[in-house]
């Protein structure tokens, strides 16, 4: 593998005119399909097989014309009993009729109609129906429908559009930016060049550019959710960043070596290459295994982050040669071009110390940092353990739930009916229910909706249940349930487990629980039964993946079980801000409530990539050192020595990235940015930087032990460049 990447780094590097312009040709034509060919973002989420789920596709069949998205105007009257005044009435009634004419509205319900007052006569509510969904309702109409009301608020009304229709794919804006300039702050500290700095951010930018260009191109024929977009933005930047800093630092140092440019290039993608190419593979592994939990929606947004990481690995081993070739030695500081030298251009030799480790300074902090580490070893590992287990204490606590607009952020509009509604009618009003009644035809339907409407009325926790509303041929009926509870209220859920037992035994007909708040707790739920499966799955595969890269057993035993406290610690911190509130100021949260139901397992999956990246990153480089000769402590030190600035960088790029969306208002995308900035942190300088070290020290040359049988068994893919070390001498033998 190593020496494959060897030859494409050499050959990307003398044909880099070439490889820059067939990728600025890609970039160019994805840029243009993307533009001709994006179709609207899904805001829902479906899920198939549920009941709830079997329940809305049989109301899109028999109720076509509700089938639309729906909008709900929480009307206030400026003193009690206002509604019950002709004056009052009238307004209502005027408002009801402008909703109704509204562009890409089908029909507004009058309040007085269906009774929707509150009962001190203050509140109404005028339910909208729109002609299309959410997903496809246009800017105008949308901004038309928020405005509406005006008149009435010049009277002193409050009136406040809510509802589905409202659902808006998150923009990415100036916070997402300063994520990216912090970065590359970092990259120009950690270079010391603003040619190295400007052309690692160039190169991922690149593929970050073709990665979204692909994803929008592809979005008129392959349904995305809203956050899917951003999901694979934020990898895209953050791996595009680091793998391009990996191949950089590596060149950087061959250069220091006196290695010519064009030998520099071809060893740095095929030693760091190879550590790209595998952390980038269990990204990519994990990203896409979200597909067993055959859930659609998460199953398009692994598979769209997967993709640009894909091409953030290409571009690193293919554009990023091409670019160092462009830049020459002007990648390294001023002070140091001029302090090596470089020999004839084919030389193949490297300059090596005693101990046969590249030429650095050996005081640098990550020397100093492996020493004290492993000098402290068994200190280091019971305070590491204690303290990850301390942040994890949260984590038992954690509810799950789709995001309603309880959640929003103060002052959104979307957030202001909800308010008002429940301020008016109280918080079922914003959760409720739907039950649907299918029978074979008018007179079982009929018979059945009484027994079905005294068993809901006698559930506890139901504050109502509205008149049945009949499909055209009479074969559909369908109930609204009011429950006394908000729609992420524990309570909540467990009354849509109970209508649907004390349901269950009517005959002749099938009786059906829906509604947002059912189609949210059956998302949870088979979330939730997802997850551990999943995480089998992603702690297995790195186990068999580490196996393959290092040859060891104990070395991915280890990197699974850092994986667990990673994950473990994440959950908690993320449980403690974004549910119980702790420190929720300090991320602009203005409501806590239980987390979006995709987090756990979406976070699993892209922790398990980046956890890898630092994995493999560093320990493939004691395995270097320890196959060319080091003891299993000495290699240890190097690989932390040689690997700890980098690291250290790559870390606080993805922080940096990931922390900028924790800025956004979208509270969604703002838990999520969040999740990963703190899952980055903890495990690159607590678990990988700092107990990974210790405990490879612990086990000394047992950390590379693997048996002979399992060791012919293995296919060699040689991370740690041995084969391409051969491969050279036989060069430099030939040459002689």
């Amino acid at each position: 593998m190593a020496t494959l990447l060897y030859r494409l780094g050499r050959g990307s590097m003398r044909r880099r005119r070439l490889v820059a312009a067939i990728w600025l040709v890609v970039l160019v034509g994805l840029g243009l399909a993307a533009a001709t060919l994006r179709g609207p973002t899904a805001s829902n989420f479906t899920m198939p097989g549920t009941e709830s789920q079997r329940a809305q596709d049989l109301l899109a069949e028999q109720f076509p014309a509700a089938s639309g998205a729906t909008g709900t105007i929480a009307v206030k009257a400026p003193a009690p009993g206002q509604l019950g005044t002709p004056q009052g009435q009238a307004v209502v009634k005027e408002l009801t009729q402008e909703a109704a004419t509204l562009p890409g509205v089908v029909g507004a319900v009058d309040p007085f109609t269906v009774r929707a007052l509150s009962p001190d006569g203050r509140y109404a509510l005028i339910q909208v129906q729109f002609a299309e969904g959410a997903d496809t309702v246009t800017d105008a109409q949308r901004e038309a429908y928020e405005k509406v009301g005006a008149a009435a608020e010049a009277q002193g009304w409050q009136v406040a559009p809510g509802g589905e229709v409202l659902n808006t794919e998150p923009e990415v804006g100036s916070t997402e930016a300063l994520g990216v300039a912090i970065a590359a702050i970092v990259l120009v500290v950690t270079f010391g060049s603003l040619v190295a700095a400007g052309m690692t951010m160039l190169n991922a930018l690149i593929g970050v550019g073709v990665g979204m260009a692909s994803l929008y191109a592809l979005s008129d024929v392959v349904e995305l959710t809203s956050t899917a977009p951003l999901l694979a933005l934020m990898l895209g930047l953050a791996v595009g960043i680091d793998y391009s800093l990996f191949i950089t630092s590596r060149y950087r140092q061959n250069l220091l070596d006196g290695l010519p440019r064009d030998e520099a290039v071809g060893r740095a993608v095929g030693t760091a290459g190879s550590a790209v190419l595998f952390a980038g593979a269990t990204v990519v592994i994990a990203l896409a295994g979200l597909a067993v939990v055959n859930i659609p929606f998460l199953t398009v947004m692994g598979l769209a982050a997967a993709g640009t990481v894909t091409v953030a690995v290409l571009v690193a081993l293919t554009l990023q040669p091409a670019l160092l070739g462009f830049a020459g030695r002007r990648v390294l500081p001023r002070k140091l071009r001029a302090a090596t030298t470089v020999t004839d251009t084919d030389a193949t030799t490297e300059a090596t110390d005693a101990d046969g480790t590249t030429t650095e300074d050996r005081s640098a902090f990550g020397f100093r940092w492996a020493r004290l580490v492993t000098r402290f070893r068994l200190p280091v590992i019971l305070v590491g353990l204690v303290g990850l287990g301390v942040l994890a204490l949260p984590t038992p606590d954690m509810r799950l739930a789709l995001p309603d607009p309880g959640t929003a952020p103060a002052g959104s509009p979307a957030r202001v009916s909800n308010d008002l509604i429940s301020e008016g009618f109280g918080p079922g009003f914003t959760g409720r229910l739907a039950v649907v009644v299918a029978g074979d035809d008018q007179q079982t339907t009929a018979a059945a909706v009484p027994q079905v409407t005294a068993l809901v009325q006698r559930t506890e926790n139901v504050l109502a249940v509205a008149p049945p509303q009949f499909s055209p041929d009479g074969h559909t009926a369908l109930l609204g349930v009011v429950p006394k509870t908000g729609p992420t209220d524990p309570a909540t859920e467990t009354l849509v487990d109970d209508i649907r037992g004390a349901v269950d035994g009517i005959q002749g007909a099938d009786v059906l629980l829906t509604g947002v708040t059912a189609i949210g707790i059956d998302v949870s739920e088979k979330l939730s039964d997802a997850l551990p499966v999943y995480l089998l799955l992603v702690v297995g595969l790195s186990v068999l993946l580490l196996m393959l890269v290092f040859r060891s057993l104990l070395l991915p035993v280890k990197a699974a079980l850092g994986f667990l406290l990673t994950v473990a610690a994440t959950f908690g911190l993320t449980v403690a801000v974004f549910q119980q509130g702790r420190l929720a100021d300090l991320v602009g949260l203005d409501t806590p409530g239980p987390l979006i139901s995709f987090l756990p397992v979406l976070l699993i999956g892209i922790l398990f990539g980046l956890a890898m990246d630092y994995e493999v990153f560093l320990v493939s480089r004691m395995r270097e050192d320890f196959v060319h000769g080091d003891t299993a402590r000495q290699a240890t030190i190097n690989g932390m020595g040689h690997g700890a600035r980098v690291v250290t960088a790559a870390a606080l790029i993805m922080i940096a990235v990931f922390g900028g969306f924790v800025f956004m208002d979208d509270p969604v995308i703002k838990s999520m940015g969040f999740a990963l900035a703190v899952g980055v942190a903890i495990d690159a300088f607590v678990v990988r930087m700092t107990i990974v070290p210790a405990v490879m020290s612990l086990l000394g040359d047992k950390a590379w032990w693997l048996p002979r049988w399992l060791d012919r068994a293995l296919p060699n893919v040689d991370v740690e460049g041995e084969g391409l070390r051969n491969h050279l001498r036989e060069k430099e033998s030939t040459r002689v």
